[in-house]
């Protein structure tokens, strides 16, 4: 490897806002970091080095890089003596050694680890390349920099890496800026971003490219700042420029994962170090409602909705109660406050007999679930937050899952405060299980770290991901990079559209300025097709359009279980980009505005207003309107009919899904394959199976003469599919 022009690149990001704005914090050699007493350094020159198994230590003249190569692949890279453990992000132990690879010498002085899938390799001042196994760089880390006070306590560091001229940059967090991220600034957990961040910060990178995909988990749990610039590929005889991604965090080890391979296999592989996602219990993946009104709920109020969507078929398996309005009616301001802080588990108490009304909830298949935040305090949030009410309480009076709100900063900065609400979220499911061992608890949390997935679900509110129309695309961008980063659980809330006039209901509800019936109704079409779903306002029965979209979504929920539980088994979102099978695709890398639901369905939801066609971005394969059977091939784009009310979804050609059959129960939906071709892929077999009992199975499709045939395969043998049956699509 060439280590020209390292050292003085490296050099120019002592200001975070670059060269021209010197930063306050004190970049070395500027005013401000003499006056605070910092002390700038590199690596330096490699002096020798240990090697071991899966790696080894490069040891450098001011630091040393531990390089750890696992048995599945993963990569791990720890400066100064920083090991895996311990770790706020990794499920337990560390994966096994690769005991194939070793440390040995390189070229030009340098350093490399060759296995399977990866080759690491380490220039003589600390510059690190990651390679295919036919040598191509697929990302390239400059020699890290930091900054120490001369009086000791924690410093900072600096890391700059670069990407492909071609490669698209993904992950780190649910964040609304979009999916991908081109020019982008993102901080977290520092109070500076203007407080809690709902919408998950995580130094989770996904970078996709020609020449392959890899995923770096950054495992340093302080606040942070990441600039993110794209490449651009020169044209005739320009030379390409490459992608950089700029990564300062406030002290901390610097550490991080890397691994290699195709989307499923990345995001597979960071889930087996970070810990499977806890499935949430089947009824959760039903619609959800939140009464947002005068506290407490009138018990009346709650009785009449269930009765009043039960009277006209309008699907609703939960009830949120708590954390949107004060105890009593009183000022505006009052009202916001108190909805901005979120409740806290003593507010349930105010619920009347929650008890009796969660009995007689049930028994017409809803749920209550208490919605609300930790008062403060410094005991963990299963210990109630100096509430005195421990959220295992909330069990026995009859709320069967709970909604978590931010947690409170401290200031300190010595954890940020998303890696926090991972640890609490973790102690109140372990409370909540404890109180109710014969069923699997609904906990979920507006905010969260890496790792966050085996602990709760993740909710996207309204309010802090943007208002209006481009609020629809930021909500999105956050469920789908919340699922790039290992979070598959995610689901959106639906506040209905602001009252007319200024009623009461537009004082204390605090509704989106501009909301509209129109904007109102496309949300919730594209909540509709997320894996969780909740509504919120004082209605919940809406307009006969909302009914329809959720008629829908109800009969597609044997899907949304199925997908859940492939999602668990696999780490594979159920929210997915376009390009997931075909990375290589740079036209399907383009496209922000649809995704894939599972492994069989696309949903392309209207976005603008006014809009009643939008044009859609396929896969190669044939796809078919879930509305009309009409078939599309891909690759390519097509235009589809989009009227308010109606969401353009399309089934992959030879894909089975179970669906919610007219009668009540489950069918098996079939979509034909290409004649002359076979279609096939998961699914679970049965979908009202636990966690422990994932059944899924693997289909095949197939023409037989003028007929579809659907099959299991179970080694060699074929077992045709039993139960309802129900073919759709020409082929």
């Amino acid at each position: 490897m060439d280590d020209r022009g390292l050292v003085r690149p490296v050099q120019w990001f002592g200001s975070w806002r670059g060269r021209r704005e010197p930063s306050a914090r004190g970049g070395a050699g500027t005013a401000a970091g003499a006056s605070r007493g910092e002390r700038a350094r590199t690596p330096g020159a490699a002096v020798g080095a240990e090697p071991s198994d899966g790696g080894g230590v490069v040891r450098f003249a001011r630091s040393s890089l531990r390089i750890i190569v696992t048995a599945g692949g993963a990569v791990f890279c720890g400066w100064d003596g920083a090991e895996p453990l311990p770790s706020h992000g990794l499920a337990g132990s560390p994966p096994e050694r690769d005991p194939r690879a070793a440390l040995e010498p390189d070229t030009d002085g340098g350093w490399r680890v060759v296995s399977e899938r990866v080759t690491v390799a380490v220039s003589r001042l600390g510059a690190v390349e990651f390679r295919t196994p036919g040598g191509v760089v697929l990302r390239r880390e400059l020699p890290p920099r930091w900054w120490e006070p001369v009086d000791g306590g924690p410093g900072r560091w600096l890391l700059r890496s670069e990407v492909a001229a071609d490669a698209r940059v993904f992950g780190w967090g649910g964040r609304a800026e979009g999916v991908r991220l081109r020019e982008a600034r993102l901080g977290w957990a520092d109070g500076a971003a203007g407080g809690p961040s709902p919408l998950f910060g995580m130094p989770v990178e996904l970078v996709v490219a020609d020449a392959g995909t890899h995923l770096v988990f950054h495992d340093t749990a302080r606040g942070g700042r990441v600039v993110v610039r794209e490449g651009e590929e020169g044209a005739g005889s320009g030379h390409d420029r490459c992608g950089t991604v700029e990564l300062r965090m406030d002290g901390g080890p610097l550490r991080s994962w890397l691994l290699v391979g195709g989307p499923a296999r990345v995001l597979g592989g960071f889930v087996r170090l970070t810990g499977a996602p806890v499935l949430p219990p089947a009824w959760a993946f039903g619609r959800h409602h939140r009464f947002r009104c005068e506290w407490p709920v009138p018990e009346e109020r709650v009785r009449e909705a269930v009765a009043g969507c039960s009277a006209r078929g309008v699907p609703l398996s939960a009830v949120h109660l708590g954390g949107s309005a004060a105890h009593l009616p009183q000022a505006p301001e009052a009202s916001e406050a108190f909805e901005a802080s979120g409740g806290s588990a003593r507010d349930a108490g105010a619920v009347p007999d929650a008890a009796r009304l969660a009995k007689d909830l049930d028994g017409v298949g809803v749920r209550l679930v208490w919605a609300g935040a930790p008062d403060g305090g410094p005991e963990p949030a299963a210990r109630g937050q100096g509430t005195g009410v421990p959220y295992g309480e909330l069990s026995a009076r009859g709320f069967a899952g709970v909604v978590r709100g931010p947690a409170l900063r401290d200031g300190s900065g010595a954890a940020v405060a998303e890696v926090t609400a991972v640890d609490e979220a973790r102690a109140v499911r372990e409370e909540l299980q404890a109180a109710c061992p014969e069923e699997p608890p609904f906990l979920a949390t507006v905010e969260g770290w890496a790792g966050i997935q085996r602990a709760a679900a993740a909710w996207v509110v309204q309010d802090p991901v943007q208002e209006g129309w481009a609020g629809l695309r930021a909500a999105l961008s956050a469920v789908l990079g919340l699922g790039l980063c290992g979070v598959p659980f995610t689901g959106l809330d639906v506040p209905e559209a602001a009252a007319p006039g200024g009623s009461p209901a537009g004082r204390w509800r605090r509704a989106a300025p501009g909301a509209s019936p129109e904007l109102a109704l496309r949300r919730l079409e594209l909540a509709a097709f997320l894996p969780m779903l909740r509504t919120s306002g004082q209605r919940a029965v809406p307009g006969p359009d909302g009914e329809a979209v959720l008629r829908e979504r109800e009969r597609l929920v044997p899907y949304l279980l199925s997908s859940a539980r492939l999602a668990r088994w696999t780490g594979a979102p159920m929210v997915r980009p376009l390009w997931w099978e075909h990375p290589g695709d740079r036209g399907l890398r383009e496209s922000e505005d649809a995704f894939l639901l599972g492994d069989a369905l696309l949903v392309a939801p209207v976005l603008e207003p006014g809009a009643t066609r939008r044009a859609v971005r396929l896969p190669r394969g044939r796809w078919y309107s879930t509305a009309t059977a009409c078939p599309w091939e891909g690759p390519g784009e097509v235009v589809v009919e989009a009227p308010l009310g109606h969401v353009p979804v399309l089934a992959r050609a030879g894909s089975v899904l179970p669906v919610r059959a007219p009668g009540g129960g489950t069918e098996w939906e079939v979509w034909a394959p290409v004649r002359g071709r076979t279609g096939g892929g998961l699914v679970a077999r049965d979908t009202d199976g636990g966690p422990a009992d994932p059944g899924i199975g693997r289909y095949a499709t197939r023409w037989d003469g003028d007929r579809v045939v659907a099959e299991w395969r179970v080694g060699d043998q074929r077992v045709p599919v039993a139960g309802p049956l129900r073919v759709r699509g020409d082929g």
